[in-house]
């Protein structure tokens, strides 16, 4: 049975109930100073707050989507085995490999012209050689005769770390949103890229090329981009990608769009933070050097570099956020700037979490829209 899987949950919470009514029986049996009553007891008292911390655990992970399998909560999870050979277009030993495929259903019917469709590829860089996972969604425009020719715009989507892909679809509902604003004349058909920014698990590399390590940064800014259109119909010319994450993967987004704004005309980070950590989910990611280190502080990059031809969106909560003040010294140092564009969305309240992140991805998928196409 899989970490996410309803029927661990169960099982947990009934050893949760079970050790809970044993304590209560033999509570008065164990009620002697005697050795052997005393390691009963705290046995029993152990055994059953272990238990209910699982639980606790269990659901908090079901909601927020931190860990997708056992491997992965262990840290021994790998990376697909995708065969790459010198083929450019999507076969089998290509850059990008469909393993599985599943509607969207939020259409009238079930078939990929109605209800769209998404499919869970293996991606591997040509040129940093990372493998991971993802999922694509193809709005239903993708597969109608009247589009058969054209070209669609892009946003890559982040989690945050260490998140999982799937909750991006489960929890955060970004195809369904998307389809639904699409249906709704609110925002233009899009092809959503989703993974999350963990692309050398268990290491949190922080969307930074690593001196002697993961080339996470040139993974986003090139290999990702390159295996996606050569296996599906994404506008090629600049203005076709955006990317937008929440958490480590809003901090990825805006880095992303600011370093490479020849790939990614829009980044948008929901409650995202401006400066990689280092602590021991990333370990020694700039190896003593301040030029990447300062490369990779958004605030001082946007100072001292010269300001890129893109534009950024950042949101925060004035309760319940701890990037708030960060966030506004960011945006006041975009605008000095004169050529990078921002935009904000400010709530009043909300935590640092899927529930506000709901609140804020239609509006950040409409502004998104509102900047890509092949122009």
């Amino acid at each position: 049975m899989g970490l996410t899987s309803n029927k661990v949950l169960v099982l947990a919470v009934l050893c949760a109930v079970l050790l809970f009514v044993g304590t209560v029986w033999l509570w008065p049996r164990l009620a002697r100073r005697t050795w052997r009553a005393v390691t009963g007891r705290v046995g029993l008292l152990l055994a059953t707050q272990v238990v209910l911390f699982a639980c606790v655990g269990l659901a908090a992970n079901q909601a927020f989507g931190f860990y997708a399998s056992w491997a992965d909560l262990l840290g021994q999870e790998n990376t697909p085995g995708v065969v790459m050979d010198g083929s450019t277009r999507g076969g089998a030993g290509g850059p990008l490999r469909v393993i599985d495929t599943q509607q969207v259903r939020l259409g009238d019917g079930d078939r990929p012209d109605v209800s769209g469709q998404i499919q869970e590829v293996g991606i591997v860089g040509r040129t940093t050689h990372i493998g991971t996972p993802a999922y694509v969604y193809l709005p239903p425009e993708y597969f109608q005769p009247r589009y058969q020719t054209r070209t669609f715009p892009a946003a890559v989507v982040l989690t945050g770390y260490p998140g999982t892909a799937q909750a991006l679809i489960s929890k955060l509902r970004y195809p369904y949103t998307a389809q639904e604003l699409a249906r709704t004349g609110r925002m233009q058909p899009m092809i959503l890229v989703m993974l999350r920014p963990t692309v050398a698990p268990p290491r949190d590399t922080e969307c930074v090329d690593i001196p002697g390590g993961p080339q996470a940064e040139s993974f986003f800014a090139k290999d990702l981009p390159d295996a996606v259109l050569a296996h599906y119909r994404v506008g090629r010319k600049p203005g076709s990608w955006g990317i937008v994450g929440d958490s480590t993967g809003g901090y990825c987004a805006l880095k992303l769009a600011m370093h490479h704004p020849e790939v990614y005309a829009a980044g948008a980070g929901l409650s995202p933070y401006y400066k990689a950590p280092t602590d021991p989910t990333t370990g020694d990611l700039f190896h003593k050097d301040s030029n990447l280190r300062n490369r990779a502080d958004l605030l001082w990059s946007i100072k001292h570099r010269p300001a890129p031809n893109t534009s950024l969106l950042v949101t925060s909560s004035k309760v319940g956020e701890g990037n708030y003040r960060s966030t506004l010294r960011f945006i006041n140092a975009v605008k000095a700037t004169n050529r990078t564009r921002i935009a904000s969305i400010i709530l009043d309240s909300g935590g640092h979490n899927f529930n506000t992140w709901r609140r804020e991805i239609p509006a950040a998928l409409q502004w998104m829209s509102g900047l890509l196409g092949d122009r």
